[in-house]
């Protein structure tokens, strides 16, 4: 390993991606966390969570053209298991 400076500046563009993509990644875990509902952190005070979800509001980053409506058997057999 020749400890010029040329290798210390060939190094810089890795380091850059690298941190990059990490500062990303963390940025979008935190962003996943505090504003989407349907992930949680604490499952033993809320057990069924998928209950709470709006399904008129889009879970996913980028949606085109959603459209939601209630499908009847489903919303029977919901209030006959509760």
């Amino acid at each position: 390993f020749n400890s010029s400076p040329f290798y210390v500046f060939q190094l810089i563009p890795l380091v850059g991606v690298l941190s990059s993509a990490a500062v990303g990644a963390l940025c979008f875990s935190f962003y996943s966390l505090f504003s989407k509902s349907d992930v949680i952190i604490n499952k033993s005070g809320n057990p069924e969570p998928w209950e709470t979800v709006d399904p008129s509001k889009p879970q996913k980053l980028l949606t085109v053209h959603q459209k939601w409506k209630p499908i009847e058997e489903l919303e029977n057999v919901r209030k006959l298991t509760k």
